[in-house]
Order: C-alpha cells, then sequence, then structure tokens
C-alpha cells in the first residue's frame, strides 16, 4: 500500500526553530482535509513507521508527519522542557507548523500519546481550524500507572538498550529528547496537570483509541474524553494491545480511523 505514496522530506523553520517533516501524497489522491500526524513524547517520524503512507493510500489524503522541536532530524532543545510543553505545542507551535507547510484547511490530526493530548488541545484552542481528531493512547490527566511506566523507560534508558534504539531515530538529540520528556512527567507535583476542562471546547469529530493493556494509561483515559468533548466520540478499545495500537493493532487501526475519515466527507 505504501508504494502507492510518494514521500517527501524537507526542512521548514516554525516557532522559532528548524523541523524536519515528510510529506505523504497518494498517487490517486483525492480533494479533502490534509492528515497531520503527531508523534508520541520519543517519537520521530521513522517511528511511526508505515502506517502514515497507509492510512494516506487508504483515504486519498494527503499527509503531513514531522519531528518537534528536540526530536528526530529537527533542532535540538537548548535546555529542559517546560511543564506547559503540550499546551505550548498546540497554542503556539503548532499553527506555525501548519502555516509554514501551507496546510491552510481545516486538518485532520492523528496524535500518539503525547501527539493526541496536543491533537486534543489544539481542536479545544482552535475549534473552527480543526476537522477532526483522532486520539491514539492519548492522556488528559495523570494516574500512577503512567508515572510508574515513565520510571520504567528511565532504568531501561539507563541500563537498558532503549538508549541504543532511540539514537537511531534521534541521533545528537537523544540525551537532550529523552531526559526533556522524562523529566518532566517526574516532576514533584507533575500529578496535577490534567487538561479535562479544555476538552468541553472541542467540537469536531473525535475517535479515541486505547489497547487495554497500555502501559501508561487505562480506560479512565478514554471515558475522560469521550465525556469531555462537546459532540459523541467514537472509542476503539483494543484487547491484548498495548501504548502503540497503530503498530500492535494496525489493521483494526486502519479500518477504524478510514471509516471514521471517510464518514467525515
Amino acid at each position: 500500500m505504501t508504494a502507492h505514496v510518494q514521500r517527501h522530506r524537507f526542512d521548514f523553520c516554525a516557532a522559532g526553530h528548524r523541523l524536519h517533516a515528510e510529506r505523504l501524497t497518494p498517487r490517486r489522491a483525492t480533494p479533502g482535509p490534509t492528515l497531520i500526524f503527531l508523534h508520541e513524547g520519543l517519537g520521530s517520524i521513522g517511528q511511526w513507521g508505515a502506517f502514515p503512507a497507509q492510512l494516506c493510500a487508504l483515504t486519498g489524503l494527503l499527509g503531513l508527519v514531522y519531528e518537534r522541536w528536540g526530536y528526530g532530524r529537527s533542532e535540538g532543545l537548548t535546555g529542559p522542557r517546560p511543564d506547559d510543553y503540550l499546551e505550548r505545542e498546540a497554542q503556539n507551535s503548532l499553527p506555525e507548523v501548519l502555516a509554514a507547510c501551507s496546510v491552510t484547511d481545516p486538518p485532520i490530526l492523528f496524535g500518539h500519546s503525547d501527539g493526541a493530548s496536543i491533537a486534543l488541545l489544539f481542536a479545544a484552542f482552535y475549534p473552527e481550524k480543526t476537522r477532526g481528531v483522532i486520539s491514539e493512547a492519548g492522556h488528559v490527566f495523570v494516574e500512577e500507572v503512567c508515572l510508574a511506566g515513565i520510571r520504567i523507560a528511565h532504568t531501561a534508558y539507563e541500563q537498558g538498550d532503549l538508549q541504543t534504539g532511540l539514537r537511531r531515530h534521534h541521533g545528537d538529540n537523544t540525551e537532550r529528547m529523552f531526559r526533556g520528556w522524562s523529566e518532566v512527567w517526574l516532576r514533584p507535583g507533575r500529578h496535577a496537570w490534567n487538561m479535562e476542562a479544555e476538552l468541553r471546547r472541542i467540537v469536531c469529530p473525535t475517535l479515541v483509541i486505547q489497547g487495554q493493556d497500555d502501559e501508561y494509561g487505562t480506560r479512565a483515559q478514554v471515558d475522560a474524553i469521550a465525556v469531555g468533548v462537546s459532540d459523541p466520540a467514537e472509542i476503539l478499545w483494543l484487547p491484548s494491545c498495548g501504548h502503540s495500537p497503530h503498530h500492535q493493532a494496525r489493521e483494526a487501526v486502519l479500518d477504524a480511523a478510514g471509516r471514521f475519515i471517510n464518514d467525515m466527507r
């Protein structure tokens, strides 16, 4: 399926930083909103694998996958991330990314983990600029299972193979990228972070995807999003699936996301 999608890598500037992106163009492209893919807290273009191209080929829509500041081939961080880094990405950075990449019509946002939280926040801050949101493994408040998962990841980074695996995708950005992510979530008082109040401002169609065995969140995250948004949300709850449904249950996610997108057209 990915053979039917043309890929173009490029650098651009947004929010004062050089960022790296990939534009996806199906050979049989059809009119409609652009799909914007927002990666997880340790993610990059490469870590998405073939999924973005597969969803673009399935729907016929253009796609944009980009690496946020500090990730992958984008410009590296110069200091610690602020506590409100998700809100800043949604409110300040993402609008500039869309403008710099000539995405002028309201897009459909597909976000994974941190990317899902950013997608939901963008839809809340800019309801008129959002066609739809697909939230995969998103978090809208802090659970102990999330903090425990981050502590496990921290140990794996220090003592296991996680650092080596991340370095393949993030190169010289790896150390600051990982510390910037883990240190925010493990700071004292982080358990008080909560974005549920913003959800009521989301008026676009929303699809919520999560694995039953997610290492960073429980069904409570799904229910909070579904109850919080203004319009009824669709839910894809996946048994025997962890934190990355687009890898671990790819066909189910492609099917649900494809139907969700086509229902909006």
